[in-house]
C-alpha cells in the first residue's frame, strides 16, 4: 500500500516549510540522504529545528540560534529522539538539505534526494524508536519511489564541509534490513 499522497507521508506529523521549490522538470528521485541535527547545539526538544525549518527562529534566545536565523533550510523529514516523524516538505518538491553536494558524479544533490534529519549529533548514539521509525521510513520511500537506488549519510556527498550523521549513526542495521546502501560508490565533489 502507497503511504504517499502528493508527496506526504501518512505516517509523518505534517508541519509546512516555505523553504522548498519544484523539483527540475527532468529530475528523478534516486537518492536518500540521512542528515543529524540539534538545536541549539547539543540540546533536544526545543522545537527550535520546526522553527529553523520555518523560518521562526527566536534569534534572541540564544547565540547560536542568533548566527543561524537568516538561513532558509529545510528537509522532508526530521524524527526526533522519542522516535516521532515529521514532515516539512512534501517527497514531490525540492527541500534545501544538501547544499552544495555531489553523489556519483552528479552535482546538487537536493533536485534528485530525499534528505532525513535525525534529532542528535555526532558524538552520541541515536535512540532505538529513531531507528525503528527510520526503517520503516526508509523501506516506505522505497516501495512508493522505485527509483530510490542508494542512502548515504551528508558527509557522503560534502565531505569537505559536513560529517553527519555522524561515526554513531549504525549503517549495518540499514544493511541488515536490506536497503539499498551504496557505501563505496560515493564520488564527492
Amino acid at each position: 500500500m502507497n503511504k504517499f499522497n502528493k508527496g506526504l507521508y501518512s505516517n509523518a506529523c505534517q508541519c509546512h516549510s516555505p523553504n522548498f521549490e519544484p523539483r527540475p522538470a527532468d529530475s528523478v528521485i534516486s537518492l536518500i540522504v540521512i542528515h543529524n541535527i540539534s538545536l541549539p547545539p547539543f540540546e533536544y526538544g526545543s522545537g527550535c529545528i520546526d522553527k529553523l525549518f520555518q523560518n521562526q527562529l527566536d534569534k534572541e534566545k540564544d547565540a547560536f540560534l542568533q548566527s543561524i536565523a537568516h538561513l532558509r533550510v529545510s528537509s522532508h523529514f526530521l524524527i526526533e529522539r522519542d522516535g516521532l516523524c515529521k514532515q516539512f516538505v512534501s517527497v514531490n518538491d525540492m527541500a534545501y538539505h544538501a547544499g552544495v553536494s555531489c553523489f556519483r558524479g552528479q552535482e546538487k544533490c537536493n533536485h534528485f534526494s530525499i534528505g532525513i534529519e535525525l534529532e542528535g549529533c555526532d558524538f552520541e548514539p541515536f535512540t532505538a524508536q529513531q531507528y525503528n521509525n527510520l526503517l520503516i521510513l526508509l523501506k516506505d520511500l522505497i516501495q512508493a519511489y522505485p527509483t530510490i537506488t542508494a542512502i548515504c549519510g551528508h558527509s557522503d556527498i560534502a565531505p569537505n564541509r559536513k560529517t553527519d550523521p555522524g561515526h554513531f549513526f549504525d549503517w549495518q542495521r540499514l544493511i541488515d534490513a536490506g536497503l539499498p546502501m551504496d557505501r563505496n560508490a560515493f564520488q564527492a565533489a
